[in-house]
């Protein structure tokens, strides 16, 4: 019975109606709370590891990479051997700019766009990288851009770059959910405490 409908038993002196106003109106046990939190990291670290997130965030090679099922089972290398450089926007050689515009392309495959084209800072790197290793970076300010974790969820909600990884054009698959849960995502997982998994 909801606790809304039996509150007003909870006034009849019965050891009986009182086990079962205790059972109505009882806060998850803090084991229950952990497993919230813990489910709540594999859905974002489903969406941090995905191609359309992990892609740019790669290491120092600077290299962005393709994968995908349109792209067959391996990953690839960025087509010509594109690098972004340590500047990480390929100043050094072609400006991510040069071919990434502030919109997709209309072709299939054709060059991904959204404003301020860039890799991810190297200390962000998430591909090849555990779920442990990535949760445990994401709350390091030295690793995450000096940001709070509730920036971070911020940062999901407002940056248009991240925004693309759910429009990424024609032939690519979206990353899960949606821009507006993985903010709430991290906003509740920050709320429980942020536990990250073992290893």
């Amino acid at each position: 019975m909801p606790a809304a409908k039996h509150a007003w038993l909870c006034l009849r002196p019965s050891l009986a109606v009182l086990a079962l106003c205790l059972t109505g109106l009882a806060t998850p046990s803090p084991a229950r709370a952990q497993d919230s939190a813990a489910e709540l990291w594999d859905r974002i670290h489903t969406v941090f590891s995905h191609p359309r997130c992990a892609n740019c965030h790669v290491g120092a090679d600077n290299i962005p990479v393709w994968q995908g099922p349109h792209y067959g089972p391996e990953r690839l290398l960025h087509g010509m051997h594109v690098t972004g450089g340590e500047s990480r926007i390929g100043a050094e050689t072609l400006a991510c700019s040069s071919c990434h515009m502030h919109t997709n392309s209309p072709v299939r495959h054709g060059p991904p766009g959204a404003p301020d084209w860039a890799l991810a800072p190297v200390e962000m790197q998430w591909i090849d990288k555990t779920s442990a290793e990535i949760c445990t970076q994401i709350k390091d300010p030295e690793q995450n851009g000096g940001r709070s974790l509730a920036e971070i969820a911020d940062h999901v909600d407002e940056d248009e770059l991240v925004h693309w990884g759910w429009q990424p054009g024609l032939g690519r698959d979206p990353a899960p959910y949606s821009k507006d849960q993985v903010a709430d995502f991290l906003r509740a997982w920050d709320a429980a405490g942020a536990p990250c998994p073992a290893g």
